[in-house]
């Protein structure tokens, strides 16, 4: 596996992997766990070498987050990418990516505004930026994104359909079915940052979410189920509950009743110090994005 991390270097790199076939791209912030391991293997289905990116991007933290802290293992991911067969790691840093002067924000309005962008205005300004400018330096046949964060992948797919960006990428940028622990919480690299007795507690997200699916499949109240999830978690020591949302699974418009077209369980919840987020398909069955 090569590493660069320079833009003149990418590109000379990337053109080289063209002349034997296609590429699909993997953006991470690293710290990689086995979730993003399932994207690497995803992304081998798709196209004939794998480019993963590793940036831990500031433009999508805000004040108060944990970008200082956020794990940054470059040696142990490098080896798992080389052992996942990745043929290429771009591995920029802030200065490459943003240089003096920068100063555009790429702004996806309408699904970006709810659920996690409420909660952390700009976060998705963030997001949408860094993709595109990656999007951009790679060229990707084809790029896989993680569903657990449904919110983004919706973003990023409305950015590249407004923004025509090269196709056939708008087309090809696949999600990724949620890879979970033995427990059923979803992996995440802010994992890492539970105690013992806060990752016992975590593990009742994934419970407690089940049950409020079966409660409105089932026909309860909406609003009520929602009530009775978010009041589960905290007293399963949750700290706070930033959403519990049922959603359209495209557009990410709010339900208050049982769906009748293809809807996301969508909820964020802090314990500790950690935020963790998670969804889950509800309704006839389960849908993408457009």
């Amino acid at each position: 596996m090569q590493t660069v991390n320079s833009i003149e270097s990418l590109r000379f790199a990337v053109e080289d992997l063209r002349r034997s076939g296609s590429v699909a791209l993997v953006t991470t912030m690293g710290a990689l766990h086995d979730g993003h391991m399932a994207l690497m293997r995803a992304a081998r289905n798709h196209a004939t070498h794998v480019v993963a990116s590793i940036f831990v991007n500031p433009m999508q933290f805000g004040k108060g987050e944990d970008l200082a802290a956020y794990p940054r293992p470059l040696a142990a991911d490098q080896a798992r990418l080389e052992a996942e067969g990745v043929a290429l790691l771009w591995a920029p840093d802030v200065a490459t990516m943003y240089p003096p002067g920068f100063a555009t924000r790429v702004c996806v309005d309408g699904v970006s505004e709810g659920l996690c962008g409420a909660a952390r205005p700009g976060h998705f300004d963030g997001v949408a930026s860094v993709v595109c400018k990656l999007f951009n330096q790679v060229r990707p046949d084809v790029a896989l994104f993680g569903e657990k964060d449904w919110q983004q992948l919706a973003v990023i797919r409305r950015m590249a359909r407004d923004l025509d960006l090269t196709l056939p990428l708008v087309e090809n940028i696949v999600g990724v079915p949620i890879v979970r622990e033995a427990d059923g919480l979803a992996m995440s690299s802010r994992n890492a940052y539970l105690s013992g007795e806060q990752r016992r507690g975590a593990g009742t997200l994934n419970v407690a979410m089940l049950a409020a699916i079966a409660r409105i499949e089932g026909g309860a109240d909406v609003p009520t189920a929602l009530a009775e999830l978010t009041a589960r978690l905290i007293a399963a020591g949750f700290a706070s509950v930033d959403y519990a949302s049922l959603a359209d699974a495209d557009s990410l418009a709010l339900f208050d009743k049982a769906p009748q077209r293809p809807a996301r369980l969508l909820v964020a919840a802090r314990i500790g110090t950690t935020r963790l987020i998670d969804n889950m398909p509800v309704g006839p069955k389960s849908g993408e994005p457009a």
